[in-house]
């Protein structure tokens, strides 16, 4: 069995624009005229905070190995899996949003653009379906085939 191990991680472009927003945001001291040492607070705060959530949204990995899928820290057993399709980006957008069950499990991402649909017959749960989000849909689609 092949395994499969992936970080879903935040585009550099996205670090590239969190400058002028942390650059920005702390203009405010500058322009509130607030001290030197308080400015530096505001824009180490600010600083902190965008890195942190632009780390805590890379941090979701999907993982297929020993006869399970595991993505952002759920396991799904190969076992249930009835259908898996890799997902374009239009099919994907449609099944983000008008074709999308509420009691499907999704990791799914704005950066993302493209899906893999895993089907799953589980009588004890009521999961339809899952749908991961990844760079490479036909990759995963394959592994957990």
């Amino acid at each position: 069995m092949r395994v499969y191990r992936k970080r879903l991680a935040v585009p550099l472009a996205w670090w590239v624009l969190a400058v002028p927003v942390v650059v920005l945001l702390g203009a405010y001291g500058i322009y509130a005229n607030l001290s030197g040492p308080v400015v530096v607070v505001i824009y180490a705060v600010f600083t902190v905070g965008c890195a942190g959530a632009l780390l805590m949204w890379g941090s979701s990995l999907i993982e297929v190995v020993d006869g399970e899928l595991r993505a952002a820290g759920t396991v799904l057993p190969l076992s249930q899996v009835t259908e898996v399709r890799a997902l374009d980006a239009r099919q994907a957008e449609a099944m983000r949003g008008p074709r999308a069950d509420p009691a499907a499990h999704t990791l799914i991402r704005p950066y993302l653009k493209t899906a893999v649909y895993i089907a799953i017959h589980d009588p004890a749960d009521q999961v339809p379906y899952w749908l991961i989000g990844t760079r490479r849909p036909d990759d995963l689609a394959a592994v957990i085939e």
